[in-house]
């Protein structure tokens, strides 16, 4: 479909936002719009969430400090459904003024602890525990380096390339061209950081991997859009290698799967609640006690 002239209006206005999958979401106001409380589970950590790739990224890195030993890691993921506005509700906005997931509270502190935006997160939670960030100053600076790199990057993937391939209504080719050619530009950044490590950075497995691979690994793995021929993923092997051997980690399989309404039903972990609920609590076991 070709592309027609688009007039620049002196002032925008709302309803000039046209439509696409989130039309019914998207507006230029923040703030609630509606009261609803957020469920406050038993576990030291509420998490509130989806398993889009910045939602997996915390679950991961729950699911790794737990696996790790650190038992006070515990936590409630709490299903926050966007297509449906939740994160609109009064409850949620004052966990994150924002409304975007994920979001979460800690419960062990007095006053309890509100974090939002998911890389604020991985970082309170490797601060808290010790664990995934390097202690000494050099080697955090560079885990911290592309921790935030991913945050101002992936948003061109995201909400740029992800948008115009996957989400508007048609194809522009334009937006299509530019957000394409930043998004492999971002992979042979990524290709070359890899090509002489095994981790993002250095040789020791940090939140850095933990940011970075729901985006850039299940995007070469042909999770993401369905856009790994479109972008030639072969063209980047050591983010292959690298993509592949972290999703082998059995705490990144658990932590794909919290939160996920879509896909496999024995990949949907719609709330996670226990450590047990992996067993038991899965939408296929859910269906299957539903037809007993």
């Amino acid at each position: 479909m070709t592309e027609q002239q688009y007039t620049l209006p002196r002032v925008w206005t709302a309803d000039q936002a046209g439509g696409g999958k989130f039309a019914g979401i998207n507006r230029p106001e923040a703030g609630a719009t509606h009261d609803k409380a957020l469920p406050v589970g038993k576990h030291p950590h509420q998490l509130y969430s989806l398993a889009t790739p910045n939602g997996v990224k915390v679950t991961i890195l729950f699911e790794e400090l737990l696996a790790a030993g650190h038992g006070d890691a515990e936590y409630d993921a709490h299903l926050i459904r966007i297509l449906d506005g939740e994160q609109f509700g009064s409850g949620f906005v004052e966990v994150n003024p924002n409304s975007k997931i994920p979001a979460m509270v800690d419960c062990s502190t007095e006053p309890h602890t509100r974090v939002f935006e998911s890389g604020a997160i991985l970082l309170y939670l490797a601060e808290k525990f010790g664990a995934f960030i390097p202690t000494d100053h050099s080697g955090r600076t560079e885990t911290l380096n592309w921790l935030f790199w991913q945050m101002g990057s992936a948003p061109l993937v995201g909400g740029g390339f992800g948008h115009f391939y996957a989400y508007a209504p048609e194809y522009y080719e334009y937006p299509i061209n530019r957000y394409t050619m930043e998004t492999k530009r971002q992979l042979d950044v990524l290709n070359r950081q890899l090509a002489d490590q095994a981790y993002i950075a250095g040789e020791d497995y940090s939140i850095a991997d933990m940011a970075i691979w729901p985006w850039y690994g299940q995007l070469v793995l042909g999770r993401l859009y369905d856009a790994a021929e479109f972008l030639a993923v072969h063209e980047y092997p050591h983010v292959l290698r690298w993509a592949e051997a972290i999703d082998q980690r059995p705490a990144v399989k658990r932590g794909r799967m919290v939160n996920r309404t879509w896909g496999e039903p024995q990949e949907q972990l719609h709330e996670r609640h226990d450590a047990g609920d992996f067993d038991t609590r899965t939408q296929d076991k859910l269906d299957e006690q539903a037809g007993a």
